[in-house]
């Protein structure tokens, strides 16, 4: 019996220094793991701020050599962002704003290119599937919902209730402004149209948004020229 005793004994002294170092092991794991995830998401914003800087300088840049040029740099830092942290909206945004600004860097969006235009709504979509609240996602979710046509998931009505939540919700906004108008525009509703894209070419100003108030002028002007003919 005595034996019997010692031999359990000595197995459970055995087993807890075996489970003491193990959990040693893994809380040295652990802690070498949350500083490098610490560090992957600090890298993934440093990339997010650069994609988004990029994308903000192509938008006002004046030739379509350097427009495509920061366009193309910012989407290679989103996607580095990306595959540091999948999780952050933001990085896939910012993948996003790259992608769409490289398919209208010639005028409207160009959806000619199916692999292409399919891979800035998947990251559209991701961004909102992160942040379902995030307004300048849902703001460019309502312009393409707009913009496409029935068959490629296009729904104006759905397009237009999303714009006007994103206003309510933000009230600055200039692109869910601009994006509304030409669909009023479209229905015949220009005095509202008119109001909108004048509006936003007022905010674009005082706020010194230089990659929208040229296109907010642009915008104005088109709208006045339509809302001229009807009359």
């Amino acid at each position: 019996m005595l034996d019997l005793a010692g031999s359990a004994c000595r197995f459970l002294f055995n087993w807890q220094r075996k489970m003491k170092y193990t959990f040693l092991v893994l809380l040295g794991c652990l802690a070498l793991a949350i500083p490098n995830a610490l560090l992957a998401q600090q890298s993934s914003q440093l990339l997010t701020h650069g994609a988004m800087t990029e994308c903000y300088a192509g938008r006002v840049a004046q030739d379509r050599t350097s427009r495509v040029g920061h366009f193309e740099k910012g989407q290679a830092l989103g996607e580095q962002a990306v595959a540091l942290d999948d999780r952050s909206a933001e990085a896939h945004f910012a993948l996003f704003c790259n992608l769409g600004e490289l398919m209208r860097v010639d005028g409207e969006l160009n959806i000619t290119s199916i692999m292409g235009f399919s891979r800035v709504t998947k990251e559209l979509d991701r961004t909102l599937e992160l942040a379902p609240d995030h307004l300048d996602a849902m703001s460019a979710k309502g312009t393409f919902l707009l913009r496409l046509p029935s068959l490629l998931g296009g729904d104006r009505e759905k397009g237009e209730k999303l714009l006007r939540y994103v206003l309510l919700k933000s009230p600055q906004s200039v692109n869910a402004r601009l994006s509304l108008a030409k669909s009023y525009c479209v229905d015949g509703r220009h005095s509202e149209a008119l109001s909108l894209a004048s509006e936003a070419l007022d905010l674009a100003q005082a706020k010194r948004l230089d990659d929208f108030a040229p296109e907010a002028a642009k915008v104005l002007a088109q709208l006045r020229t339509n809302a001229a003919k009807a009359n």
